[in-house]
Protein backbone atom coordinates (compact mmCIF):
# COMPACT_ATOMS: atom_id res chain seq x y z
CA UNK A 1 0.00 0.00 0.00
CA UNK A 2 1.10 3.61 -0.46
CA UNK A 3 0.74 6.11 1.57
CA UNK A 4 1.60 10.07 1.44
CA UNK A 5 1.05 11.60 4.79
CA UNK A 6 1.08 15.05 4.27
CA UNK A 7 2.85 16.93 7.68
CA UNK A 8 6.51 16.04 9.44
CA UNK A 9 5.50 17.41 13.18
CA UNK A 10 5.49 14.68 15.78
CA UNK A 11 2.07 14.10 14.55
CA UNK A 12 3.18 13.23 11.46
CA UNK A 13 6.52 11.51 11.61
CA UNK A 14 4.80 8.98 14.39
CA UNK A 15 2.26 7.70 12.28
CA UNK A 16 4.99 7.31 9.21
CA UNK A 17 6.71 5.24 11.59
CA UNK A 18 3.80 3.17 13.14
CA UNK A 19 2.28 2.91 9.37
CA UNK A 20 6.12 1.65 7.75
CA UNK A 21 5.97 -0.52 10.42
CA UNK A 22 3.09 -1.98 9.78
CA UNK A 23 4.30 -2.58 6.25
CA UNK A 24 3.17 0.05 4.08
CA UNK A 25 5.51 2.43 1.91
CA UNK A 26 5.51 5.91 2.88
CA UNK A 27 6.44 8.87 1.76
CA UNK A 28 6.50 11.92 4.19
CA UNK A 29 6.01 15.32 2.86
CA UNK A 30 6.85 18.79 4.41
CA UNK A 31 9.47 21.47 3.24
CA UNK A 32 10.73 21.85 6.68
CA UNK A 33 10.17 18.28 9.21
CA UNK A 34 9.69 19.29 12.70
CA UNK A 35 9.49 22.81 12.45
CA UNK A 36 6.25 24.11 13.45
CA UNK A 37 4.60 23.61 17.16
CA UNK A 38 6.76 20.73 17.55
CA UNK A 39 9.89 22.67 17.85
CA UNK A 40 8.13 25.15 20.12
CA UNK A 41 6.34 22.97 22.36
CA UNK A 42 7.85 22.13 26.10
CA UNK A 43 6.85 18.78 25.60
CA UNK A 44 4.86 18.70 29.53
CA UNK A 45 2.46 14.97 29.65
CA UNK A 46 -0.37 16.01 31.50
CA UNK A 47 -3.72 14.74 30.70
CA UNK A 48 -4.35 14.82 34.60
CA UNK A 49 -2.83 18.94 34.74
CA UNK A 50 -4.39 20.11 31.53
CA UNK A 51 -7.76 18.70 32.44
CA UNK A 52 -10.92 21.11 32.84
CA UNK A 53 -14.77 20.04 32.78
CA UNK A 54 -16.62 18.64 30.41
CA UNK A 55 -13.31 16.84 28.35
CA UNK A 56 -13.51 13.36 29.46
CA UNK A 57 -12.69 11.86 26.57
CA UNK A 58 -9.92 14.33 26.18
CA UNK A 59 -9.31 13.17 29.50
CA UNK A 60 -9.25 9.23 28.40
CA UNK A 61 -7.44 9.91 25.16
CA UNK A 62 -4.72 11.52 26.77
CA UNK A 63 -4.08 8.99 29.72
CA UNK A 64 -4.28 6.67 27.01
CA UNK A 65 -1.17 8.21 25.45
CA UNK A 66 0.57 9.00 28.47
CA UNK A 67 0.29 5.46 29.60
CA UNK A 68 1.89 4.09 26.26
CA UNK A 69 4.71 6.63 26.35
CA UNK A 70 7.77 4.49 28.55
CA UNK A 71 6.74 1.42 25.69
CA UNK A 72 6.74 4.08 23.05
CA UNK A 73 9.92 5.78 24.23
CA UNK A 74 11.54 2.61 24.99
CA UNK A 75 11.38 1.20 21.28
CA UNK A 76 12.22 4.58 19.83
CA UNK A 77 15.47 5.01 21.37
CA UNK A 78 16.57 1.53 21.11
CA UNK A 79 15.73 1.68 17.19
CA UNK A 80 18.04 4.77 16.99
CA UNK A 81 19.86 5.00 19.68
CA UNK A 82 18.92 9.26 20.03
CA UNK A 83 17.50 9.50 23.33
CA UNK A 84 14.33 11.93 23.62
CA UNK A 85 14.75 13.40 27.25
CA UNK A 86 11.97 11.50 28.78
CA UNK A 87 10.86 11.75 32.33
CA UNK A 88 8.75 10.81 34.91
CA UNK A 89 9.10 13.13 37.56
CA UNK A 90 5.44 14.38 38.36
CA UNK A 91 3.88 17.44 38.02
CA UNK A 92 3.34 20.37 40.68
CA UNK A 93 0.52 22.47 40.51
CA UNK A 94 0.84 25.34 42.70
CA UNK A 95 -1.38 28.32 43.61
CA UNK A 96 -0.57 31.79 44.03
CA UNK A 97 -3.59 32.98 46.32
CA UNK A 98 -6.47 32.01 47.83
CA UNK A 99 -9.00 32.16 44.35
CA UNK A 100 -6.11 30.20 42.54
CA UNK A 101 -6.31 27.53 45.22
CA UNK A 102 -10.19 27.36 45.12
CA UNK A 103 -9.79 26.50 41.64
CA UNK A 104 -6.94 23.52 42.26
CA UNK A 105 -9.31 21.92 45.07
CA UNK A 106 -12.34 22.21 42.57
CA UNK A 107 -10.24 20.61 39.86
CA UNK A 108 -8.90 18.17 42.90
CA UNK A 109 -12.26 17.30 44.02
CA UNK A 110 -13.59 16.54 40.17
CA UNK A 111 -10.52 14.49 39.49
CA UNK A 112 -10.64 12.19 42.42
CA UNK A 113 -14.58 11.48 41.40
CA UNK A 114 -13.23 10.18 38.10
CA UNK A 115 -10.84 7.74 40.17
CA UNK A 116 -7.27 10.06 38.73
CA UNK A 117 -4.54 10.14 41.53
CA UNK A 118 -3.67 13.32 42.65
CA UNK A 119 -2.24 14.71 46.10
CA UNK A 120 -3.11 17.83 47.60
CA UNK A 121 -0.42 20.01 48.86
CA UNK A 122 -0.02 22.55 51.83
CA UNK A 123 2.00 25.61 50.73
CA UNK A 124 5.12 24.02 52.92
CA UNK A 125 4.44 21.11 51.35
CA UNK A 126 5.04 22.67 47.49
CA UNK A 127 7.92 24.41 48.89
CA UNK A 128 9.33 20.83 50.58
CA UNK A 129 9.18 19.77 47.25
CA UNK A 130 10.74 22.79 45.16
CA UNK A 131 12.18 24.77 47.17
CA UNK A 132 12.47 27.78 44.56
CA UNK A 133 8.96 28.39 45.33
CA UNK A 134 7.74 31.92 46.02
CA UNK A 135 6.94 31.78 50.31
CA UNK A 136 3.55 33.21 49.58
CA UNK A 137 2.17 30.31 47.17
CA UNK A 138 -0.83 29.02 48.88
CA UNK A 139 -0.67 25.43 48.21
CA UNK A 140 -0.68 23.34 45.17
CA UNK A 141 -1.32 19.39 43.85
CA UNK A 142 0.61 17.07 42.79
CA UNK A 143 0.04 14.72 40.04
CA UNK A 144 2.55 12.13 40.21
CA UNK A 145 2.26 10.28 37.19
CA UNK A 146 2.38 12.59 34.83
CA UNK A 147 5.81 13.52 33.33
CA UNK A 148 7.24 15.58 30.41
CA UNK A 149 9.85 14.54 26.88
CA UNK A 150 11.71 17.07 25.50
CA UNK A 151 9.81 17.93 21.44
CA UNK A 152 13.44 18.76 19.92
CA UNK A 153 14.96 15.39 20.80
CA UNK A 154 11.50 12.90 20.20
CA UNK A 155 11.15 14.80 16.53
CA UNK A 156 14.88 14.16 15.21
CA UNK A 157 13.98 10.33 16.72
CA UNK A 158 11.01 9.93 15.12
CA UNK A 159 12.32 11.16 11.73
CA UNK A 160 15.58 8.84 12.29
CA UNK A 161 13.03 6.04 13.28
CA UNK A 162 10.73 6.19 10.08
CA UNK A 163 14.00 6.86 7.89
CA UNK A 164 14.95 3.16 9.32
CA UNK A 165 11.85 1.35 8.43
CA UNK A 166 12.21 3.16 4.82
CA UNK A 167 10.15 6.25 5.07
CA UNK A 168 10.73 8.51 2.17
CA UNK A 169 11.04 12.15 3.09
CA UNK A 170 9.96 14.84 0.12
CA UNK A 171 10.90 18.44 1.60
CA UNK A 172 8.65 20.06 -0.89
CA UNK A 173 5.28 22.04 0.00
CA UNK A 174 2.36 20.11 -1.30
CA UNK A 175 -0.14 22.41 -2.57
CA UNK A 176 -3.21 19.62 -3.46
CA UNK A 177 -5.03 16.70 -3.22
CA UNK A 178 -4.84 15.13 -6.87
CA UNK A 179 -8.38 13.81 -6.98
CA UNK A 180 -9.53 10.97 -9.09
CA UNK A 181 -13.00 9.36 -9.70
CA UNK A 182 -14.31 11.27 -6.59
CA UNK A 183 -11.67 9.85 -4.56
CA UNK A 184 -7.93 10.80 -3.40
CA UNK A 185 -5.50 9.37 -5.43
CA UNK A 186 -1.68 11.25 -4.45
CA UNK A 187 -0.82 14.78 -3.63
CA UNK A 188 0.79 17.60 -5.88
CA UNK A 189 3.87 19.11 -4.93
CA UNK A 190 4.87 23.16 -5.59
CA UNK A 191 7.02 22.10 -8.01
CA UNK A 192 4.56 20.22 -10.49
CA UNK A 193 5.47 17.04 -9.42
CA UNK A 194 2.47 14.35 -8.39
CA UNK A 195 3.06 11.47 -6.02
CA UNK A 196 0.29 8.81 -6.20
CA UNK A 197 -1.00 7.31 -3.48
CA UNK A 198 -3.39 4.82 -2.48
CA UNK A 199 -4.24 6.78 0.71
CA UNK A 200 -3.65 10.06 1.90
CA UNK A 201 -3.23 11.70 5.76
CA UNK A 202 -3.35 15.34 6.44
CA UNK A 203 -1.31 16.58 8.99
CA UNK A 204 -0.25 19.65 8.50
CA UNK A 205 -1.59 21.69 11.82
CA UNK A 206 -3.73 24.71 11.13
CA UNK A 207 -2.56 24.61 7.41
CA UNK A 208 -4.82 21.53 6.56
CA UNK A 209 -7.09 23.31 5.44
CA UNK A 210 -5.47 25.05 2.54
CA UNK A 211 -4.69 22.71 0.19
CA UNK A 212 -6.29 22.43 -3.31
CA UNK A 213 -8.39 20.16 -4.87
CA UNK A 214 -10.62 19.58 -1.57
CA UNK A 215 -14.08 19.80 -2.01
CA UNK A 216 -15.58 22.19 0.26
CA UNK A 217 -16.05 20.80 3.96
CA UNK A 218 -14.05 17.97 3.37
CA UNK A 219 -11.73 18.64 6.06
CA UNK A 220 -13.10 20.42 9.64
CA UNK A 221 -11.86 23.74 10.40
CA UNK A 222 -8.44 24.38 12.06
CA UNK A 223 -7.24 27.49 13.50
CA UNK A 224 -3.70 28.56 14.35
CA UNK A 225 -3.31 29.33 17.79
CA UNK A 226 -0.51 31.08 18.71
CA UNK A 227 1.94 30.25 22.06
CA UNK A 228 4.77 32.22 22.62
CA UNK A 229 8.01 30.59 24.42
CA UNK A 230 10.96 31.42 26.58
CA UNK A 231 14.09 29.15 27.14
CA UNK A 232 16.37 30.39 30.07
CA UNK A 233 19.32 28.32 30.93
CA UNK A 234 20.75 27.33 34.96
CA UNK A 235 24.12 26.02 35.49
CA UNK A 236 22.73 25.11 39.48
CA UNK A 237 19.57 22.79 39.91
CA UNK A 238 16.23 25.28 40.08
CA UNK A 239 13.35 22.83 39.27
CA UNK A 240 13.09 19.22 40.13
CA UNK A 241 10.49 18.38 37.70
CA UNK A 242 7.88 20.54 35.80
CA UNK A 243 5.54 22.94 37.42
CA UNK A 244 2.51 24.62 36.48
CA UNK A 245 1.21 27.57 38.52
CA UNK A 246 -1.82 29.70 38.51
CA UNK A 247 -1.32 33.56 38.97
CA UNK A 248 -4.69 35.41 39.57
CA UNK A 249 -6.45 33.10 37.22
CA UNK A 250 -3.47 33.12 34.85
CA UNK A 251 -1.79 29.58 33.92
CA UNK A 252 2.31 29.68 33.61
CA UNK A 253 4.49 26.26 33.37
CA UNK A 254 8.24 25.74 33.47
CA UNK A 255 9.68 22.39 32.01
CA UNK A 256 13.41 22.16 33.48
CA UNK A 257 15.69 19.78 31.43
CA UNK A 258 18.35 17.56 32.44
CA UNK A 259 21.07 19.64 29.92
CA UNK A 260 19.97 22.97 32.69
CA UNK A 261 17.42 24.25 29.91
CA UNK A 262 14.20 25.71 31.47
CA UNK A 263 11.19 26.28 29.17
CA UNK A 264 8.51 28.83 30.57
CA UNK A 265 5.17 29.21 28.38
CA UNK A 266 2.95 29.96 27.18
CA UNK A 267 1.23 32.42 25.64
CA UNK A 268 -2.58 31.70 24.36
CA UNK A 269 -3.38 34.02 21.33
CA UNK A 270 -5.99 34.11 18.34
CA UNK A 271 -4.22 36.18 16.21
CA UNK A 272 -4.19 34.46 12.73
CA UNK A 273 -0.61 33.26 11.40
CA UNK A 274 1.16 35.89 13.08
CA UNK A 275 4.03 33.84 14.57
CA UNK A 276 5.58 37.54 15.93
CA UNK A 277 7.18 37.48 19.51
CA UNK A 278 5.85 40.21 21.19
CA UNK A 279 7.44 42.41 24.41
CA UNK A 280 3.84 42.13 26.13
CA UNK A 281 3.54 38.27 25.72
CA UNK A 282 7.21 37.88 26.93
CA UNK A 283 6.10 39.83 29.99
CA UNK A 284 3.23 38.58 31.34
CA UNK A 285 5.37 35.03 31.14
CA UNK A 286 8.46 36.41 33.11
CA UNK A 287 5.94 38.38 35.52
CA UNK A 288 3.57 35.56 36.33
CA UNK A 289 6.63 33.31 36.68
CA UNK A 290 8.45 36.00 39.10
CA UNK A 291 5.78 35.39 41.53
CA UNK A 292 5.87 32.02 42.02
CA UNK A 293 9.57 31.41 41.50
CA UNK A 294 11.23 34.78 42.40
CA UNK A 295 14.60 32.93 41.71
CA UNK A 296 13.68 33.41 37.58
CA UNK A 297 15.29 36.55 37.02
CA UNK A 298 18.91 35.48 37.76
CA UNK A 299 18.66 33.04 34.97
CA UNK A 300 20.27 33.15 31.74
CA UNK A 301 17.73 34.62 28.53
CA UNK A 302 18.37 31.91 26.12
CA UNK A 303 15.54 32.21 23.20
CA UNK A 304 12.55 33.41 22.43
CA UNK A 305 9.95 31.48 19.90
CA UNK A 306 6.53 31.67 18.75
CA UNK A 307 4.53 28.91 17.18
CA UNK A 308 1.12 27.63 16.17
CA UNK A 309 -1.30 24.84 17.88
CA UNK A 310 -3.91 23.43 15.70
CA UNK A 311 -7.32 24.42 17.20
CA UNK A 312 -10.43 22.40 16.43
CA UNK A 313 -13.89 24.35 17.46
CA UNK A 314 -13.90 22.10 20.18
CA UNK A 315 -10.56 22.22 20.45
CA UNK A 316 -9.97 18.45 21.06
CA UNK A 317 -8.13 15.91 17.62
CA UNK A 318 -9.83 15.84 14.46
CA UNK A 319 -8.28 11.95 13.22
CA UNK A 320 -10.16 9.93 10.54
CA UNK A 321 -11.82 9.69 7.18
CA UNK A 322 -12.85 12.58 5.44
CA UNK A 323 -15.99 13.08 3.18
CA UNK A 324 -13.49 12.34 -0.11
CA UNK A 325 -12.63 8.30 0.45
CA UNK A 326 -8.86 7.82 0.67
CA UNK A 327 -8.14 10.99 2.47
CA UNK A 328 -7.51 10.62 6.69
CA UNK A 329 -6.66 13.62 8.89
CA UNK A 330 -5.00 14.45 11.69
CA UNK A 331 -4.92 16.95 13.03
CA UNK A 332 -6.42 19.77 15.86
CA UNK A 333 -4.70 18.91 18.59
CA UNK A 334 -4.71 22.37 20.19
CA UNK A 335 -1.99 22.27 23.04
CA UNK A 336 -1.89 18.21 23.56
CA UNK A 337 0.18 17.17 20.52
CA UNK A 338 3.03 16.04 21.85
CA UNK A 339 1.23 14.10 24.63
CA UNK A 340 -0.95 12.51 22.28
CA UNK A 341 1.60 11.41 20.23
CA UNK A 342 1.79 7.56 20.75
CA UNK A 343 -1.70 7.16 20.91
CA UNK A 344 -2.31 9.32 17.64
CA UNK A 345 0.00 7.02 15.80
CA UNK A 346 -1.61 3.85 16.71
CA UNK A 347 -4.97 5.22 15.94
CA UNK A 348 -4.34 6.40 12.40
CA UNK A 349 -1.80 4.36 11.61
CA UNK A 350 -4.59 1.95 12.04
CA UNK A 351 -6.81 3.68 10.08
CA UNK A 352 -4.28 4.05 7.58
CA UNK A 353 -3.88 0.00 7.18
CA UNK A 354 -7.29 -1.00 7.88
CA UNK A 355 -6.26 -2.52 11.58
CA UNK A 356 -7.99 -2.42 14.97
CA UNK A 357 -8.67 1.27 16.00
CA UNK A 358 -8.10 1.66 19.63
CA UNK A 359 -11.61 2.49 20.79
CA UNK A 360 -10.26 6.19 22.54
CA UNK A 361 -10.68 7.24 19.09
CA UNK A 362 -14.20 7.58 18.96
CA UNK A 363 -15.33 10.76 19.96
CA UNK A 364 -12.36 12.19 17.35
CA UNK A 365 -13.93 12.07 14.39
CA UNK A 366 -13.77 14.82 11.36
CA UNK A 367 -18.05 14.07 10.63
CA UNK A 368 -18.64 15.46 14.50
CA UNK A 369 -18.42 18.79 12.40
CA UNK A 370 -20.56 18.16 9.93
CA UNK A 371 -24.10 19.43 9.63
CA UNK A 372 -26.21 16.40 9.62
CA UNK A 373 -24.38 14.97 12.92
CA UNK A 374 -24.38 18.23 14.44
CA UNK A 375 -27.95 18.71 13.89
Amino acid sequence: MQIVIIGAGVIGLATAWRTAAGGAAVTLVDPAPASGASSVAAGMLTPVSELTYGEEPLLRLGLASRDRYGAFVAELEELTGLETGYRTDGIIEVAFDSDDLRHLDDLRRFQESLGIPVEALTGRECRRLEPMLAPGVRGGLLAPEDGSVDPRRLAPALLAAGERLGVRLVRRRAERIVVENDAAAGVGLDDGTVIRADRVLLAAGPWSGDLGGLPPGTVPPVRPVKGQVIRLRTRTPFLRRPARGLVRGSSVYLVPRADGEIVLGATQEELGFDTRVTAGGLWELLRDARELLPGITELEFAEVTAGLRPGSPDNAPVMGPTALPGLLVGTGHFRNGVLLTPVSADILSAMLLDGPVPEVAGPFAPDRFSPEVSA
